[in-house]
């Protein structure tokens, strides 16, 4: 079985995140969002180039815990796809595009955080009525050692 890969965005949120409803009431999360870039230099250095900002929407579930738990300055990662779009302005035709992200979470090389491993309640479900399933552990890749490597620390000693 093939890896399941999509687009990725990484950047941070520029402006303050706004939860609205569609017509056909999905909740729907909107930010607009900043992209650092930056420019190598010949001698191995950085130098910091203008932010690009771009538009960033997630619907349904997503977009309220999106709404919750995201704010202005907070750096992200997110799953999607980039959608067009066009819209008119003025009478003329504006060609726009959003990020339409599937998943997102803050980004863990720039943001400190805690993770609460509690479970979710399932809508529909009284807690403790239908346990979650025991994980199993994976079977074993063929060829590949059944036991988890040693630590690199103690590689050699």
């Amino acid at each position: 079985m093939a890896i399941r890969t999509q687009a990725s965005l990484s950047g941070f949120i520029a402006s303050d995140p706004q939860l609205s409803y569609t017509s056909k009431g999905e909740a729907r999360f909107y930010a607009r969002i900043g992209q650092e870039h930056y420019r190598r230099n010949d001698d191995g250095s950085f130098t910091e180039l203008e932010p690009t900002f771009h538009n960033l929407v997630v619907y349904r579930a997503s977009a309220q815990r999106a709404h919750e738990r995201f704010a202005k300055g907070d750096n992200f990662v997110a799953e999607g796809y980039v959608h067009p779009f066009e819209y008119e302005r003025d009478g003329q035709t504006v060609k726009d595009e959003e990020f339409v992200a599937k998943k997102i979470g803050h980004d863990n090389a720039r943001t400190s955080y805690e993770v609460d491993r509690t479970r979710r309640r399932t809508p529909g479900v009284e807690q403790g009525i239908a346990a979650a399933p025991e994980r199993s552990r994976p079977a074993p890749i063929p060829d590949a050692p059944a036991e988890p490597a040693p630590e690199p620390a103690a590689i050699g000693r």
